[in-house]
C-alpha cells in the first residue's frame, strides 16, 4: 500500500437491525445516516472494518 492512500466511504443500507458491534464499527467509520459519506485513510485496521460492513456501504477511490 502506498502511503496516505485515502479512499471515499458512502453508507448506503442502514445498519439498523445488525448486531451492536456492527454499528460500532459503522460509527467508527465516520458514517451516520444513510448517504452520509467519509473519507479515510487506508489502513490494515480500516480495510477489516470495510470488510465486516462491506454489505452496507459503497467504497470509491
Amino acid at each position: 500500500m502506498a502511503d496516505d492512500v485515502r479512499i471515499k466511504i458512502r453508507l448506503v443500507r442502514s445498519p439498523i437491525g445488525t448486531n451492536q458491534r456492527t454499528r460500532q464499527t459503522v460509527r467508527g467509520l465516520g458514517l451516520g445516516k444513510v448517504g452520509s459519506e467519509s473519507e479515510v485513510k487506508l489502513s490494515p485496521a480500516v480495510e477489516g472494518m470495510l470488510k465486516r460492513v462491506a454489505y452496507l456501504i459503497e467504497v470509491t477511490r
